[in-house]
């Protein structure tokens, strides 16, 4: 066993092929995004596919891991932050950036085992979704918003995980026809909701704790929760109550017929299956 992966070996005896195996793709670094790469970095995952498009701003400051005023000064691209980051923690890590919208790389990240998006858009999140239920892919959303209540200002955010054949996030009730038409009304003001530091690093913790939980076998009794809510100013994060109304439910949104699986593997399950001459 490596020296590095001695303290964390509880996870389970091929944990560290695992971890060393695995491919995650992280959209959107700014934020959650800067956590959850700082944080796989460290557990040793090599293969990361890092994707945002931004560059940084001294407003960036407060919340991206790793950025630094110079990063600012110079509009240094995100993705370039982050592959340093990386770097720095596992010299030997085989991160990959791409630094243009994830739409027009989509290919680049069907290979992956996880995906995590930590975006600000609604619209945004149900295209990485619908994109990882075409490819059976699992992907775990993190997201964070501080907005204003009577007596001052309140945190919130949840981390939704949505498994191929789970339920999805509209199941969930938080992507609503609804919510996708006001996003859209408004178009161009999508991204400018305050967010800090300290909420973006606890979600993204919660994540790391959901990836964890799909690929290491390191406690049996630990599953994945499909959607856990935090309460900044408590502070308490635990499992939606929205679990409880689709509990045993299954996904109507996406169905085996025709919105999930890899089209291109089911063309080539349609040809004749070749038979092997024996010696």
């Amino acid at each position: 066993m490596n020296d590095r992966h001695k303290r964390q070996s509880f996870l389970g005896e091929s944990s560290e092929q695992i971890i060393a195996k695995a491919k995650i793709g992280i959209i959107g670094l700014c934020g959650g995004g800067s956590h959850i790469a700082q944080q796989a970095a460290h557990i040793g995952f090599q293969g990361i596919l890092a994707c945002d498009f931004d560059h940084v701003e001294d407003h960036n400051l407060t919340r991206m891991i790793g950025s630094t005023p110079q990063d600012a000064a110079q509009a240094e691209k995100k993705t370039a932050v982050i592959e340093r980051l990386v770097k720095s923690i596992l010299p030997t890590s085989l991160i990959k950036v791409i630094d243009q919208p994830w739409q027009e790389r989509e290919l680049d990240f069907r290979d992956c085992d996880v995906i995590f998006g930590c975006v600000d858009s609604l619209a945004v999140r149900a295209d990485i979704e619908r994109f990882c239920r075409r490819y059976l892919i699992p992907y775990i959303d993190v997201g964070m918003d501080v907005y204003e209540v009577a007596d001052g200002f309140a945190i919130a955010g949840q981390v939704i995980t949505s498994l191929p054949h789970g339920p999805c996030m509209k199941c969930l009730s938080y992507l609503t026809d609804e919510r996708l038409a006001a996003e859209h009304a408004r178009y161009g003001a999508a991204g400018g909701r305050p967010q800090v530091v300290w909420p973006n690093g606890v979600l993204a913790s919660i994540a790391i704790g959901q990836l964890m939980a799909l690929l290491t076998p390191w406690n049996a009794r630990v599953k994945p929760q499909f959607m856990i809510e935090y309460d900044g100013n408590a502070p308490l994060a635990e499992p939606s109550r929205r679990l409880e109304f689709i509990s045993g439910a299954s996904c109507p949104h996406f169905d085996a017929a025709g919105a999930i699986g890899d089209p291109f593997f089911k063309v080539r399950l349609t040809q004749p299956v070749p038979k092997l001459d024996k010696a």
